[in-house]
This record gives C-alpha cells, sequence and structure tokens, in this order.
C-alpha cells in the first residue's frame, strides 16, 4: 500500500502587547533577543521539523482574537504569548476555545515567581499545555510540543 506523503504543516506564533520591544524591554527579565531572532530560529526549527512558521505580533486584543479566528483554518496550531493578556483576557481565552486549532501558551520569565498577579493565567485552561520560564527557549519548545503534539497517533 502506498504512504500518502504528509503535507508540511502550518504553525501561527502569536505575541501579544510590548513584546514588540523585546530586546529593549527590561532586558534583566527578557534578555536582549528581539522578536526577530525568535523569528528566525523557529523559522529554522520549523525547516528542521518539516513546518512552515508565520510569526505576528500585536498590542490589540482583538487583532489578536481575529488572528486566532483566522488560525482555525489556516494553521494546524498556534503558539501563543498572550503576554499581560494572560491575566486578563476572558476574550482571548474563549477565542482559544472557539477554534479547532491546538494551541500552547508560551512565556519567556516565570510567570509563577512574579508578582501574584501573574501566577494566574486565563488563557492557559483553553491550551494544551503552557511552557514558561525558560526564557526565549520557550518559543522552541513550544514549537517542538504543538509538532509532537500533531505528529502523535491519535487516540479514541
Amino acid at each position: 500500500m502506498a504512504s500518502k506523503k504528509k503535507r508540511g504543516r502550518r504553525v501561527l506564533v502569536l505575541n501579544g502587547p510590548s513584546l514588540n520591544l523585546l530586546g529593549q524591554r527590561e532586558p534583566h527579565l527578557y534578555g536582549h533577543e528581539t522578536l526577530d531572532d525568535i523569528g528566525k530560529a523557529l523559522r529554522a526549527l520549523g525547516k528542521e521539523l518539516g513546518c512552515e512558521i508565520e510569526m505576528r505580533q500585536s498590542n490589540r486584543e482583538g487583532e489578536l482574537i481575529d488572528w486566532l479566528h483566522e488560525a482555525h483554518t489556516k494553521f494546524d496550531g498556534v503558539v501563543m504569548n498572550p503576554a499581560a493578556y494572560s491575566h486578563t483576557s476572558i476574550a482571548i481565552a474563549d477565542a482559544i476555545s472557539a477554534i479547532d486549532c491546538p494551541t500552547v501558551e508560551v512565556h519567556i520569565t516565570n510567570t509563577h515567581a512574579r508578582e501574584s498577579f501573574r501566577a494566574a493565567s486565563l488563557t492557559a485552561a483553553a491550551c494544551i499545555g503552557s511552557i514558561v520560564g525558560m526564557g526565549t527557549f520557550s518559543y522552541v519548545l513550544g514549537l517542538r510540543a504543538i509538532i509532537d503534539y500533531l505528529n502523535a497517533p491519535k487516540h479514541g
């Protein structure tokens, strides 16, 4: 029996408010890498894993929600750093729940070791998993996690 060639996976990487300032913003917390640096690393890893990466950033909640809705039909998975919206946005959590597109939440810092209001993530519960506190490597782990999840045999 001839095997079907799997099409390449498409992963949307979404970034929330103030992540456009990475490399400048509080480098003692977030490091010196920029969002462009992260994008280059993810695209290189994506080639290795056989997936295409599209990376976007917005400071606007509604735009992130629109992109999540788009992911439903155009992407196989989402890696998302909702930034501060993870602690405040029921709307983003609802958008993640509404789409049939597995999502992994990532954070550069260990949100549990920071201010108490950062310990709770409203969006994490809508995701298949979360990776926090590994610096920008959280994105790499998030991409590997979503690809492994997508490639895993489905149990029914």
